[in-house]
């Protein structure tokens, strides 16, 4: 299915969770001298215009980068992401939004490898023509490759199958973004088998996959399957900004699914999180949630806005028999969700935000839910 294009959504919360714990990902990478390679299944068309064209039809970005561009009180970590994009807007007007590929582009290194894959025929070859009019503008500057070999490969293709030709990456060290439309329902399925053949190609490869959270079938149960898979350690994330429609429509919440993540995401994302709550929340709906487990031998614990325990689950339900939060515990000890028992940890409810200025509190519409040419879809960033 290829009727879905980003450029309506550019910009929206989706876009801000992904692109802020992406820019953050390649930091960490980025402190070892070693070279590593970046591989995004899904790169899309690299930067979107919000002023005019798909993104300017729905103006999504007003539920994301919009509520952040002129603040001044933002956290260290999301300050970073923001830069980015204003980078991208030398005159202060905001007017471009930056996807993964440029993300990655101006957060990588030289010596850094980029492996960019986009199916979509029209926005395969916006994207390479992106990269093309970089190069050429690097030449005329007299600015010459400082490595062997092509620093950008940008091939129309499928992702998944690609992303098995390249593990494990020359240098041993990779980033692998997979963040397909997911219009097809297979794509989840896609997703899963992609990460559990990678663990094994590559094991110690740090794997981000962004997701929505929707009212179908596949996409409710998509991270307890990604929490069963083979991973040493993952992490998840969740973004909510509004309370769900009863129609079902709309994209209200998203996630980030991390495996082997690096020690210093989960702090950087609980000084972070409650931040865009707070921000971009629309109502008393908004909250977050991160967890994260281990596999088999691990644990899991959650955080979230909601004030509820959450119960772990897949491997991280039989991690720790001790845990008293899954099937195996102790004699005598407290089932799962009984108060004062272990293994999550959660904050109060955070109070509705003030209404802006002009604007009373309550849930905005953020789309038909419909796919094709010209509509927008409850698709990934």
């Amino acid at each position: 299915m290829l009727s879905y294009r980003h450029a309506f959504h550019a910009g929206n919360h989706a876009d801000v969770l992904k692109h802020f714990v992406q820019i953050q990902l390649h930091e960490y990478m980025n402190q070892k001298d070693t070279a590593y390679t970046y591989i995004d299944t899904h790169s899309g068309a690299g930067v979107y215009a919000l002023d005019g064209g798909y993104a300017s039809k729905n103006a999504e970005y007003e539920t994301g980068i919009g509520p952040l561009w002129e603040r001044t009180d933002l956290p260290k970590g999301l300050k970073e992401y923001v830069d980015l994009v204003k980078g991208l807007n030398p005159s202060g007007k905001m007017r471009y939004y930056p996807g993964s590929p440029y993300c990655a582009d101006k957060a990588m290194r030289e010596h850094d490898r980029l492996r960019l894959f986009e199916l979509h025929p029209a926005d395969a070859k916006i994207l390479a023509d992106n990269f093309r009019k970089v190069e050429l503008h690097q030449a005329e500057n007299g600015i010459r490759p400082i490595t062997r070999g092509k620093r950008v490969l940008v091939e129309r293709g499928d992702g998944f199958h690609a992303l098995k030709t390249l593990l494990p990456p020359p240098s041993r060290r990779a980033l692998v973004l997979i963040d397909p439309p997911y219009e097809d329902k297979q794509d989840y399925r896609k997703v899963r088998d992609a990460i559990d053949d990678a663990l094994v190609r590559f094991p110690s490869g740090i794997y981000a996959i962004w997701y929505p959270v929707l009212q179908r079938m596949e996409s409710r149960g998509f991270a307890d399957k990604l929490k069963r898979l083979p991973a040493k350690e993952w992490l998840n994330v969740t973004l909510t900004v509004t309370t769900p429609g009863p129609d079902g429509f709309g994209l209200h919440t998203s996630g980030m699914f991390i495996f082997n993540p690096p020690f210093t995401l989960e702090p950087m994302l609980r000084q972070v999180m409650p931040y865009l709550v707070q921000v971009l929340g629309k109502d008393a709906g908004a909250t977050f949630v991160i967890e994260k487990g281990a596999q088999v031998t691990g644990s899991t614990t959650s955080r979230s806005a909601s004030g509820a325990p959450r119960v772990p689950v897949g491997n991280a339900r039989r991690g720790s028999p001790t845990a008293g939060t899954g099937s195996l515990r102790l004699p005598g000890q407290a089932p799962a969700g009984t108060p004062g028992a272990a293994g999550a940890d959660a904050v109060r409810p955070r109070a509705a935000a003030p209404a802006r200025a002009g604007r009373p509190n309550g849930p905005r519409p953020t789309g038909s839910g419909k796919t094709g040419p010209g509509k927008t879809g409850p698709r990934r960033p």
